[in-house]
């Protein structure tokens, strides 16, 4: 009888303090995957068929206005809302753009075109400029907000709001500038530093934000860093502890993916006045009433192009700017130069490049 009641309290007790367990104890819910992608998902877009107007352009645009969420957020400082989809086992890829110069008139700017590889050279492009003339409007809700509609959906498109966003004193040298903040497609954020003494332009990796990447040094010298994700490569400056964009990848420039650099994603909506202009004036007078105050024609058909880097397939390519860095007869005034890559004199011409999609970079050679 003893033993029963005892062997009683002791599973009173035991089940008492399962009871009173933390709720850790509990089984944990799993981590979840964002951005987790399904091969399944990806063979079902490929493999469907699907009648769709592509030589339509303004009916595309209603399709993918109508794909869309009510609110959207643009992160590209140039503007560009991406997109993507796969019409009879081709991939697309376009975007819907409210630029700078034109959103404030009631016009977007919306393109797609079978997306570039390496071994194809289409280059065929659905171009628009949208207004209400076409049934579109662009009406502006509040600071970097517009609601873009075309009488049956509208969207509420969220431009990223980077006021404010400032270097560092210690990463603006004597002798430079700022110019802006820059959120690249690729998610990478930089900061627009013109060097007027020299004349030349960096892009500063913001580091007061976490990185989005993986950087990995170089098997060549640590002062190199590439970024795993992007293929961007850094140059860690000697100066002042702040690191310079020096390379992207050749594969990502030829195909004008997200990581093709941030020559064209510009901080346009943060240029105070002629801070961008001017600097273009100082490197190439013959400029003067040639761009406007972010560096495009008038006809809003070319803009002067931002791309001290260099374009590498293999990092030996890179040991150039740490050659150039450490060489023991350099001046030190002409130390910034080490990280401006321009070979030839055309790389420092206005790009004549179409409208519509990111701007390509030429190849180097």
């Amino acid at each position: 009888m003893r033993e029963t009641k005892s062997r009683t309290r002791r599973l009173a007790a035991a089940f008492a303090l399962f009871l009173s367990a933390p709720a850790a104890a509990e089984t944990p819910e799993p981590p979840k995957l964002d951005g987790f992608a399904l091969n399944q998902t990806y063979l079902e877009a490929v493999r469907a068929r699907q009648t769709l107007p592509l030589n339509d352009t303004r009916a595309m645009f209603s399709i993918v206005l109508a794909q869309l969420p009510d609110r959207v957020k643009v992160y590209p400082t140039e503007n560009y809302f991406y997109f993507s989809f796969y019409a009879n086992g081709v991939r697309y890829a376009g975007n819907i753009r409210l630029d700078a110069a034109t959103r404030d008139l009631g016009r977007v700017h919306f393109a797609y075109y079978a997306d570039l590889q390496e071994w194809a050279s289409n280059e065929e492009i659905n171009y628009l400029v949208l207004d209400a003339s076409h049934g579109v409007s662009v009406e502006k809700v509040g600071d970097l907000v517009y609601r873009v509609g075309d009488g049956r959906k509208s969207v509420i498109f969220e431009l990223n709001d980077l006021r404010g966003v400032r270097p560092p004193p210690s990463l603006v040298l004597e002798g430079e500038r700022y110019i802006g903040p820059i959120f690249d497609e690729s998610g990478m954020r930089f900061f627009l530093i013109y060097n007027s003494a020299r004349k030349l332009f960096h892009y500063v990796l913001d580091e007061t934000v976490p990185i989005d990447d993986q950087l990995l040094p170089s098997v060549l010298t640590d002062r190199i860093l590439i970024g795993r994700r992007t293929g961007f490569a850094y140059y860690r400056d000697h100066r002042v502890e702040r690191k310079i964009l020096i390379g992207v990848h050749e594969a990502n420039a030829r195909v004008n993916n997200y990581f093709d650099g941030p020559f064209d994603q510009l901080p346009d909506n943060f240029i105070e006045g002629e801070a961008l202009r001017s600097a273009l004036l100082e490197i190439d007078p013959s400029m003067r009433g040639r761009i406007d105050r972010h560096g495009a024609a008038p006809d809003g058909l070319s803009r002067y192009m931002i791309a001290p880097y260099r374009i590498y397939r293999n990092e030996d390519e890179l040991l150039y700017f740490h050659n150039c860095a450490v060489w023991p007869g350099l001046l030190p005034e002409v130390y910034p130069s080490c990280f401006a890559f321009v070979d030839t004199p055309a790389e420092a011409q206005p790009e004549e490049e179409p409208p519509p999609r990111k701007r390509r970079q030429e190849r180097r050679r």
